[in-house]
């Protein structure tokens, strides 16, 4: 069932609005960087060990060891998040080739397949 031209309108304009809004997002680049998995490993233990001493600060009523605590959670957070430089990191996406600028829009792909679907009842 074809879409009505009101709905047409709506979904050349909800695209727009996307393509508007979003793309600084979708064309961002890739410098290749990546969370290691030797990072997050390493930052969520700290984090544990950070909230164990917190614990045991709060509840001691040492306030020394709550505060340093804190400080290796916030360490350890920091160091999960810090992209990786070396080997061991999370695979990304394989490169792909660059799009032809001539390339059409997705919502013209779509009509594209739309039409043939079509044409083949």
């Amino acid at each position: 069932m074809p879409l009505s031209e009101q709905e047409q309108r709506l979904l050349d304009e909800m695209e727009r609005h996307l393509m508007r809004n979003d793309a600084d997002v979708v064309s961002a680049p890739r410098d290749g960087r990546t969370l290691s998995y030797r990072n997050i490993v390493y930052g969520t233990i700290l984090v544990l060990l950070g909230l164990g001493g917190l614990i045991v600060g709060v509840s001691q009523q040492l306030i020394v060891v709550g505060v340093i605590g804190f400080v290796v959670m916030l360490g350890g957070v920091l160091l999960a998040v810090t992209p990786g430089r070396g080997p061991g990191k999370i695979p990304t996406e394989p490169d792909r080739p660059a799009k032809p600028q001539n390339a059409s829009s997705f919502m013209d792909r779509m009509n594209d397949r739309w039409d043939k679907r079509q044409g083949e009842r």
